[in-house]
């Protein structure tokens, strides 16, 4: 240990060291960062100002939208920032809080992802008992499970992986601090606690997943069975855009743990990182909210609503001056 040099810093990998690049890089993903921040204010914003929108399913949507803020906002703005200054280096506390902030929101979203999954079933496979199942009380009890499980979990892993002092390597091949590349520079003891862990998360986002796939079997199951089509299509309109998250948490999730670990090629990383990242908190507004007619209906007024008192501002502000 006297020859061990203890690192407290890392050194993250660059995109490209030609600095044209490097700024465009940097551009690209602002423009990505900001259209993911409004995609998600938005849809926020709509839900808690609407008292339309008022019901559980959106409840759960606003708690989503708010995880994806968190989410995106936790890796792309230093991702950011170290393309335009070229410096590449994070502190060892920033990078624990990257994975803590990480894993915290994508867990918290999963746990989620699977309580909109059950609001759904209910709604469309019991719609007599909905009322009575899925209360304001029990739906914030939900959320509130949602992120405490998320919280535990993240708290675990992250205690974990940073309890001893790294001395191996202090450069981690990645965009940002995630689970695979830290784990790769971290002291060897670290890894069999943290494959256990692993091991359980896996072994319950399993369970999860079941029980996913059972759900969305009885609700297309009952959606086929109506009589009514106009019935069937509303159904459909509200369980699809749910499926479709699911299926791109899921196949961004694969990907993360699929992919190999590698030291050699930045784009390939860059990539990997994108597809659960990146895309996931800008694809779920678009997917979401632009294809529901309730929280267009309350956007359309919201800027309705600004634009009024804009204007009216507008005309009070010039009778004053004019006066």
């Amino acid at each position: 240990m006297g020859n061990c040099t203890i690192i407290m810093k890392f050194f993250l990998v660059e995109f490209s060291s030609i600095r044209e690049l490097q700024v465009l890089h940097a551009v690209f993903f602002l423009l990505i960062y900001i259209a993911a921040l409004i995609g998600n204010l938005l849809t926020i914003t709509a839900i808690v100002t609407d008292p339309h929108l008022h019901s559980p399913m959106y409840f759960f949507l606003s708690n989503l939208s708010l995880l994806d803020l968190g989410c995106i906002s936790v890796t792309v703005p230093k991702f950011i920032v170290n393309s335009l200054t070229g410096n590449q280096s994070i502190s060892l506390l920033g990078c624990a809080a990257q994975i803590f902030f990480f894993i915290f929101f994508a867990a918290t979203e999963f746990a989620l992802l699977v309580a909109m999954s059950y609001d759904r079933f209910v709604a469309i496979c019991h719609p007599l008992h909905y009322g009575v199942i899925m209360t304001p009380l029990r739906c914030l009890g939900v959320a509130l499970g949602s992120w405490t499980s998320g919280l535990v979990y993240s708290g675990l892993h992250t205690g974990n992986m940073f309890r001893l002092p790294f001395s191996r390597s202090n450069v981690i091949h990645q965009f940002f601090c995630d689970i695979p590349h830290v784990l790769k520079v971290s002291s060897s003891e670290i890894h069999d606690t943290e494959y256990i862990l692993l091991a359980a998360g896996s072994a319950l986002t399993l369970l999860c997943f079941v029980f996913l796939i059972i759900s969305y079997i009885y609700i297309f199951s009952t959606v086929f069975k109506m009589p009514s089509m106009e019935g069937r299509q509303k159904a459909l309109s509200t369980c699809l855009p749910q499926l479709i998250i699911v299926l791109l948490f899921l196949l961004t999730s694969i990907i993360t743990c699929l992919a190999p670990v590698s030291d050699t090629s930045p784009v390939q990383n860059l990539l990997i990182s994108m597809t659960y990242a990146i895309l996931p908190p800008f694809m779920n507004p678009i997917i979401y909210s632009l294809r529901n007619m309730k929280i267009n209906v309350a956007l359309r007024r919201i800027i309705k609503t600004n634009f009024f008192f804009l204007k009216r501002g507008k005309i009070v502000k010039s009778e004053i001056l004019y006066e």
